[in-house]
């Protein structure tokens, strides 16, 4: 299989989605706690709560706010009751009502009947919304692990590869003493937040720690304190070490685009030859300020092919007068 290509599906237990928005339990049966949810978007039933329900994704939260509330306040009790009921039948994984609103008598009849668990928020129901997909998102995001060390270098969320024994935990200390934080070593777990974003984490067990050769273990957090670690970033750019190879041309202006797949996005690349005298750490630096510069619209060796190229006509205009 493809290292790129996750095909594994990840969900999340519904007790952690309410303990991080501190959600109130209204209704709740015995095992809501292992309830698991599966999808990162939520649902607003409205055209359910009417009776259509070609569409409904039961895997996703449902949110009753203000205009659903409303809506099932100018029901008679029977009515509201039945249309509650149907809702519940399609077994979505939770209801969460927004704004402080009060749960109908007949809402807590019904998921009491299909032990489905209603939470409630103060928050109002759009931010809660877009709080929950960002939450979520994050939590179900396909993932894979990669061999190597992430590093955040001016902001920048750097993936350094290459062979093992190479120099990339001695570089990523070498750059935390120069200022910079370490996210992970050896191995980063890298997701895909979004549909342009990748974002780099380290394994539990290993988090803050660094492998060094003839050392062993070292903490960086104990040893260059809190602000040289980070928990997680978005991957920017990616640095390949090698070897250096005297019989391969290596690129000397920067006018060549190499970029890395990882779970469908192309990551900007660079290949950085290694040999004894190279400081890697401020090449790195270099190529961490150089990557903002372009994504800001600058770009060095377009700039310097153009100069060129301008001294190219203009000593060809001297000649010929």
């Amino acid at each position: 299989m493809d290292q790129n290509q996750s095909t594994e599906v990840y969900s999340i237990k519904l007790k952690e989605v309410a303990d991080e928005f501190k959600l109130e339990t209204l209704c709740v049966p015995e095992n809501w706690e292992n309830v698991e949810i599966f999808s990162s978007d939520i649902s607003r039933p409205g055209l359910a709560l009417n009776g259509f329900y070609d569409c409904f994704d039961k895997k996703r939260i449902q949110l009753i706010g203000h205009a659903e509330h409303q809506f099932l306040s100018s029901l008679a009790a029977e009515d509201r009751q039945k249309r509650l009921s149907v809702l519940a039948e399609h077994d979505p994984p939770a209801v969460v009502l927004t704004s402080s609103l009060p749960a109908f008598d007949e809402m807590l009849a019904v998921c009491r009947e299909h032990s489905l668990p209603l939470l409630r928020t103060d928050s109002l129901s759009s931010r809660f919304q877009a709080a929950v997909i960002a939450f979520l998102s994050m939590a179900l995001a396909p993932r894979i692990q990669r061999h190597g060390v992430f590093v955040e270098v001016y902001g920048e969320g750097i993936l350094i590869l290459g062979d093992s024994g190479i120099g990339k935990s001695e570089t990523a200390i070498e750059l935390v003493k120069r200022g910079h934080r370490l996210i992970a070593d050896d191995a980063v777990i890298i997701k895909r937040a979004s549909e342009k974003t990748l974002v780099g984490t380290s394994p539990e067990v290993i988090r803050h720690f660094v492998e060094l050769r003839g050392i062993g273990i070292v903490d960086i957090r104990r040893i260059f304190g809190i602000g040289a670690i980070k928990e997680s970033e978005k991957i920017n750019l990616i640095i390949k070490l090698e070897h250096w190879d005297q019989n391969k041309v290596y690129d000397r202006i920067g006018s060549e685009t190499e970029t890395t797949n990882i779970l469908g996005l192309e990551i900007p690349t660079y290949t950085i030859p290694v040999h004894p005298g190279r400081n890697l750490a401020i090449i790195i630096e270099i190529a961490a300020m150089e990557s903002r510069q372009k994504r800001m619209g600058y770009n060095t060796a377009m700039e310097f092919n153009k100069r060129l190229m301008e001294h190219l006509q203009s000593s060809s205009a001297s000649d010929i007068i």
